[in-house]
């Protein structure tokens, strides 16, 4: 086999532009799972997603081959987010003013977001752990200020915010003023 038969983009001139198109359209999909996983959690199929992208479902297969491979992409890019959140609080000057606005921020979105709300509790696709040991270096730095009890730590966020999570999702709780105020709850059940 000569090499230019090898290489597409060797003598094929619409070669570059597939490849836009394939990267344009894998950015559709991803945008179209995370909406319909937002809306509806993770019993979307495929070819839901693959309808609300406009694509066919041989273009989602042929990025993601399984529905938990798309599930994977759209969860780790979230808490890439999440995590770039949960640092930019940790990095504010006023440590416990960063947690008080840092647990309605993550409520919010954990209402907002199926998807996110169930990987962050199950932590089977990608480990929320990492995520929860920065919201417990989050508390630490906050104790320092007097209005967290300087007892509080990673258990205490485990137990406490994790379980109000956990039973929101149980009970497919959607209504962001609920949310909101578990995440009061979260915050009083941490003070001095």
């Amino acid at each position: 086999m000569a090499e230019s038969d090898s290489d597409p983009t060797s003598s094929d001139p619409d070669a570059p532009h597939r490849r836009v198109d394939a990267r344009r359209n894998q950015e559709r999909v991803i945008a179209a799972a995370r909406e319909l996983f937002a809306e509806q959690g993770l019993q979307v199929t495929v070819p839901q997603v693959a309808e609300r992208a406009g694509v066919g479902r041989a273009t989602v297969y042929r990025s993601y081959p399984s529905k938990e491979d798309l599930i994977v992409a759209v969860v780790q890019r979230q808490f890439q987010e999440l995590e770039q959140r949960t640092r930019a609080a940790l990095d504010g000057a006023d440590a416990y003013r960063e947690w008080c606005s840092f647990v309605p921020d993550l409520f919010g979105r954990l209402a907002r977001d199926r998807v996110l709300a169930d990987a962050f509790f199950e932590g089977r696709l990608v480990p929320a752990a990492r995520i929860l040991g920065l919201i417990g270096q989050l508390v630490a730095a906050a104790r320092s200020s007097g209005k967290i009890r300087p007892d509080a730590g990673e258990l205490d966020i485990r137990v406490v915010l994790c379980g109000a999570v956990r039973q929101l999702i149980v009970l497919d709780e959607r209504d962001p003023a609920v949310w909101r105020r578990y995440a009061d709850l979260v915050l009083n059940a941490l003070r001095p």
